[in-house]
């Protein structure tokens, strides 16, 4: 995991930082997030298996909060500066897993990255076999705003699908449904077109559990044997090919987020 060498630039209590003392300032899993460096929820694994320090001491509790003047570390090399917030749009190919390690050693998302790209998360995930738009993006706690469902970010999906689909079926999931104990939001989904064996479906959804589209499609009777994200909120895969890369500029990055200039991620 590369990091740059420079230090976090806000200060730190003076107190042992493995008391879990919380003190003043940013928790360090929001600080390990606006670096880039992960998620928050990652900066917790991190944390629990003795890799980040703060002026040399390992810490024991994400709760822990940061001040200016601190040194952090992870695996030993000092984090870097948060960045300007950038967004990307990535169409990701069948194929590839998004996330940085995989222990079956598949191709991730990361290894696909231009040598001048910054370290990037993902928002949202795609699985293996499932294609389109990707919004990656070099802070964390901006990656943690766009997934929250509360923000009510509606993802669309195209979804090919192997059997008989009715609109009728799908308009089933409008009020829900419960899969194995899991409850799943209303979806709303629309019937494109049935071709042969096959049918293709729109649909969207502003959960993204894990799966949520193939185990939807499962639940109606059939099986999504493509799968093709077209649209993530306001941010659209448009004629992005295959493997392409763009950034999104931040003033549209502002706009489409409703984000003053100088606020926030400005």
């Amino acid at each position: 995991m590369p990091f740059a060498r420079v230090w976090y630039n806000p200060v730190m209590s003076d107190k042992d930082p493995s008391s879990g003392d919380l003190g003043d300032g940013d928790r360090i899993a929001k600080v390990l997030a606006r670096a880039g460096v992960c998620s928050r929820r990652d900066a917790e694994k991190l944390i629990a298996e003795g890799r980040v320090t703060v002026d040399g001491q390992k810490l024991a509790t994400p709760a822990f909060k940061v001040k200016a003047g601190a040194k952090i570390t992870v695996d030993g090399k000092l984090i870097a500066e948060p960045e300007k917030a950038r967004l990307w749009r990535y169409h990701k190919p069948k194929g590839l897993v998004t996330s940085h390690r995989d222990e079956k050693g598949r191709a991730t998302v990361f290894e696909q990255m231009p040598a001048s790209m910054p370290r990037v998360i993902s928002i949202g995930r795609l699985d293996y076999n499932s294609e389109g738009l990707l919004l990656l993006t070099n802070d964390g706690e901006l990656a943690r705003k766009l997934e929250l469902p509360a923000n009510g970010w509606i993802r669309k999906y195209r979804a090919r699908v192997f059997g008989r689909l009715t609109q009728a079926d799908l308009d089933g999931l409008l009020r829900g449904v419960m899969i194995e104990g899991i409850e799943y939001r209303p979806v709303e989904a629309n019937l494109d077109r049935q071709q042969g064996g096959n049918a293709w479906a729109t649909i969207a959804l502003k959960e993204g559990k894990n799966r949520e589209v193939r185990k939807l499609m499962e639940h109606i009777g059939v099986t999504v044997n493509r799968l093709i994200r077209i649209s993530f909120g306001p941010f659209h895969l448009g004629q992005l090919k295959e493997g392409e890369l763009d950034e999104i500029p931040s003033k549209v990055m502002r706009e489409q987020m409703g984000i003053k200039k100088g606020v926030g991620w400005a």
